[in-house]
């Protein structure tokens, strides 16, 4: 087993990393920044090295900063957490050349991966269904727009190394596509140092469904089963539950087959998602990319099938085999997570991190909650927003719905705004009660949903 471990990330998953880390004996030395100088995981650490400012690119992406940080702290392993350097195949192989051991898979796998363009060909050829595009990477709008001609429109614009939502545009006939090329390219260039694009016709009202995969240097590989992810805005994930309430039995194996046939065909090792659209027929599914490292929502599975994901991925960096075998994973029950996230949705979704002057989690039976807030502690204003997830797990989907009902009335936090009357609102809605959202759900009934906020917060100030 690894003796010391650099957390490379920050927020509520270097929290969770940490945790696992200390149940298995293993030391661990917090990378932060000088905005995170007071987080959670920095105060519960073995050790903590400051690795720059606050800006991303002097401290959790500076890759010489982190390699200097894991070797002057007598590290033998980096876990990258996700976001910022996670899937990086150069600082993969960075660690490797230090002789660090980067907790994920190799940076040959990542780049065959990260690349969607590219991985859209491997799962081709690995037989895994994918959506019509382009052939490889389009270089220019004129390419782009010979490529939506002949699949036909409405297309996606992609960035072949991008993630989170991050550079991709919808163009629904030629007039819209140059315009949309420069705006996902340059937004793509700024994330992710790479401009190189790529196209697909954008399936129309699909249920985005993902499995999650595990693996190790043995060459087994199985998936514990599927995540329903379908509720975002903005290709941004909000709500997640597993497992997925409109997947048959049958269905659920095929995509899961599709899913270890598409980890074996780029080698990977440790835990990873293979991502699916799933048409509106319900039947036909098409590979949408592949996740290299721990997702955002991993606790839904976890909470399902009893697996400790963050434990797994420890093991199999250690050189150890999993300890599961496909015939031992089970789905119980039913799990649901709210991403409580730091952003005024009257206010366009405005960003709004501040100070928590006052913050009470949900708990009881079935209940978990993944956050690295505290009282009187400052959400910085240079990253991302996510500031809690609420997460629950029930025998039946109607309880875990019942369950985080009752969680979100009793989570309070003050000192900023957060998204978290629009999830409840989001629990009470019919379609979302009858199992029927797709990744259209909050754009068909936002407006709705805002309104009924809006009177409920008159009515409050009117006493």
């Amino acid at each position: 087993m690894l003796r010391r471990v650099l957390i490379a990330g920050r927020g509520e998953i270097a929290l969770r990393v940490l945790r696992s880390c200390r149940e298995l004996g293993v030391e661990t030395v917090a990378a932060y920044s000088e905005a995170d100088s007071d987080a959670l995981h920095v105060q519960l650490a073995d050790q903590a090295v400051c690795v720059g400012p606050a800006r991303a690119a002097e401290s959790y992406l500076n890759q010489d900063a982190l390699l200097t940080a894991a070797l002057g702290a007598g590290c033998d392993g980096v876990h990258p957490g996700y976001g910022f350097l996670s899937e990086n195949a150069d600082f993969a192989d960075a660690c490797v050349k230090a002789g660090l051991t980067f907790i994920g898979p190799s940076g040959e796998c990542i780049r065959k991966a990260g690349s969607k363009s590219a991985a859209r060909d491997i799962m081709r050829a690995a037989g895994v269904p994918v959506t019509p595009g382009s052939d490889g990477p389009v270089g220019s709008p004129e390419e782009a727009l010979s490529a939506a001609e002949r699949v036909g429109w409405p297309v996606l614009l992609k960035a072949s190394a991008g993630g989170g939502g991050r550079g991709i545009r919808r163009c629904d006939g030629p007039e819209s596509l140059p315009a949309a090329f420069a705006e996902a390219q340059a937004e793509a260039r700024a994330c992710f140092d790479s401009g190189e694009m790529y196209l697909e016709k954008l399936v129309q009202n699909p249920r985005h469904i993902e499995f999650q995969i595990l693996a190790d240097r043995q060459g087994n590989v199985i998936h514990l089963g599927d995540r329903d992810c379908s509720i975002q805005r903005r290709n941004q994930k909000l709500l997640e539950e597993a497992p997925a309430r409109c997947l048959t039995p049958a269905l659920r194996f095929r995509m899961g087959e599709a899913a270890v046939r598409a980890a074996r065909a780029v080698g990977y090792e440790g835990a990873g998602t293979v991502e699916f659209l799933l048409d509106a027929d319900g039947e036909h599914f098409y590979f949408m990319e592949m996740n290299t490292r721990i997702q955002v929502e991993h606790g839904v599975t976890e909470l399902i099938t009893g697996v400790d994901l963050v434990r797994q991925q420890l093991r199999v960096a250690s050189g150890l085999p999993l300890g599961i075998t496909q015939e031992d994973v089970r789905l119980e029950g039913c799990a649901i997570e709210c991403r409580i996230n730091a952003e005024d949705p009257a206010r366009d979704f405005r960003p709004c991190p501040g100070k928590v002057e006052f913050l009470h989690f949900p708990g009881g039976p079935g209940v978990r909650v993944d956050s690295c807030l505290y009282n009187g502690c400052t959400l910085p204003p240079y990253y991302d927003s996510l500031a809690a997830k609420l997460l629950v797990h029930a025998p039946t989907r109607l309880e875990a719905v019942r369950r985080m009902r009752r969680c979100l009335e009793e989570f309070t936090l003050e000192g900023f705004p957060t998204n978290g009357e629009l999830c409840y609102e989001i629990l009470y809605h019919p379609v979302f009660l009858r199992g029927g959202c797709t990744t259209a759900f909050l754009d068909e009934h936002l407006g709705e949903l805002l309104e009924f906020n809006r009177r409920l917060a008159e009515r409050e100030e009117e006493g």
